[in-house]
């Protein structure tokens, strides 16, 4: 075990504080200052919650020390996604449009971390709204990847799997509405979950897709994601769509990581051309490495993913047109008033507020989704797509006959410089190629690392996928291949970063 605390897993850290090793604060307190030495060059938080979490951290020590019962990760400090609303935070969601605004309630997911008493270190950068595959459209400027300064962390929740990454916190919570965990955590060399459709709740997360949209765990170890996975699933009858039924035994599974006799799927269409060269090696090898576990590998087809793509481009786009129509300067957030007139109508005032609040992406698919949806289109776009997705359901039902799991490349290339797609959405959307067909048809998936292209040094990841509510598949996989590579690597992957070091100078 690290003597490290920065460096030290969740699961190492609820040891060691359980025992009495080591308090909360000290953990705390440690990381804070990890904070303070790397993130002006990183850039992971947007607002950093010192205060709050030294108290919260005392508040743990006081009560461990009277021999109150705690929960297992009591003291473990956690970062989470600026998109869920934090009671006496900032919750800006990347965007200028809500710069300022403090929610005055929790988010399920939050409260149940609290519950935990697990301090929160602060809220973490994104993508405006979740737009994005690269972290550069947040209105407050791009995280960055530790591996390389000069290159995307992932996105949306590039600073989810940053701070993770550069050891600023040992857990965080991200969102993946079409990869936006996973594709993050396969660039920077962290573990990402996506759990079932409604098996975390979404009652506080501020909507971008509504039937899309999936909170779930980030962090450098299969077992610290299912110890998280357990504290924030669960039915909440806030939430209409929380599916009320047992969280699956996902940290059993991690901790047994047995595959012997499983049948791993291996999806013709997400494999092979369109991927790195190095990003397509270090897959077959960690199959090969499932293998020699035990595992039985199949290869299934799913011929409807070829227009995942462009369905999940035409229902995204069309719900956050209809979610994102709340933001109109009337009742909270930015509200500007159009140059030149003395008594401009609400309309006009909600006019130069989306203008100056709204960015550019956010803006494109604002326009793409309220055309898809207008009178004369619906059905030949909204619709269509709708079918498609149904279409991508019954492939995945299909291929479960087969295989227990179904495996892929996480994302097709490795950590792009950061620029490199910015002027090119097409280009970016290209980056969930893999990632969106699990979120359209509401299944779990994970994203572990692989180990490093040949190309550049970068890592690429390995995703799994399951039946719905039957993530703790992906855990059994996750761990028994987290293993077998650890040890073929001699240590953790992120221990081989070489911007690290450089950072906390």
């Amino acid at each position: 075990m690290t003597t490290d605390l920065t460096r030290a897993t969740a699961a190492e850290l609820a040891d060691l504080l359980g025992a009495g090793s080591v308090s909360s604060r000290e953990v705390t307190r440690a990381l804070l200052d990890r904070t303070a030495a790397v993130d002006g060059a990183v850039h992971s938080y947007l607002h950093v919650d010192e205060d709050g979490a030294l108290a919260a951290a005392d508040d743990v020590d006081r009560r461990r020390a009277a021999g109150e019962s705690l929960h297992a990760l009591a003291g473990v400090p956690i970062a989470v996604k600026d998109v869920m609303a934090t009671k006496g935070l900032p919750t800006t969601c990347g965007s200028r449009i809500l710069e300022g605004w403090v929610p005055p309630y929790d988010a399920t997911l939050v409260a149940r971390l609290r519950a935990a008493g697990m301090p929160i270190l602060g809220k973490t950068n994104m993508d405006e709204f979740a737009m994005g595959s690269s972290t550069e459209h947040s209105a407050y400027g791009p995280s960055r990847n530790p591996w390389d300064l000069e290159r995307i962390p992932g996105g949306s929740g590039g600073g989810s799997s940053s701070v993770v990454a550069s050891f600023q916190a040992p857990l965080a919570i991200g969102t993946d509405t079409g990869g936006s965990i996973r594709q993050p955590a396969a660039v920077t060399g962290t573990v990402g979950a996506k759990p079932t459709y409604g098996g975390v709740s979404r009652y506080g997360l501020v909507a971008l897709a509504s039937s899309l949209d999936q909170a779930g765990p980030c962090s450098r170890t299969v077992l610290d994601s299912a110890l998280l996975h357990e504290v924030i699933a669960g039915h909440d009858p806030m939430d209409s769509t929380s599916v009320d039924a047992p969280v699956p035994p996902v940290v059993e599974a991690a901790r047994r990581a047995d595959v012997s006799g499983m049948r791993i799927g291996i999806v013709r269409e997400l494999t092979g051309e369109g991927f790195q060269a190095g990003v397509q090696a270090r897959f077959d090898e960690a199959v090969q490495h499932l293998v020699d576990a035990g595992a039985e590998v199949v290869e299934v087809s799913c011929p409807s993913f070829t227009y995942a793509l462009a369905a999940y481009y035409l229902i995204l786009p069309s719900e956050a047109s209809s979610n994102l129509a709340k933001f109109d300067a009337m009742r909270y957030g930015l509200r500007v008033a159009p140059d030149g007139l003395d008594a401009p109508s609400a309309e006009q005032v909600m006019a130069a507020t989306r203008d100056a609040g709204f960015g550019d992406e956010v803006k494109r698919r604002i326009i793409l989704g309220t055309y898809a949806l207008s009178s004369g289109y619906y059905d030949a776009y909204y619709g269509s797509a709708q079918k498609v997705r149904r279409l991508i359901a019954d492939d995945f039902a299909r291929a479960f006959e087969s295989a227990d799991v179904l495996v892929s490349p996480t994302a097709p290339t490795t950590a792009f410089r950061l620029g490199d797609k910015l002027d090119d959405p097409m280009a970016m959307y290209l980056n969930d190629i893999a990632t969106i067909p699990a979120n359209l048809a509401g299944i779990p998936g994970l994203s572990v690392p692989s180990g490093l292209a040949d190309e550049d040094g970068l890592p690429a990841g390995f995703q799994v996928l399951a039946p719905a509510m039957a993530d703790d598949r992906l855990y059994a996989v996750g761990a028994a291949l987290e293993a077998r590579l650890t040890a073929a690597w001699g240590g953790p992957i992120l221990g081989r970063a070489p911007e690290l070091t450089e950072v906390a100078r």
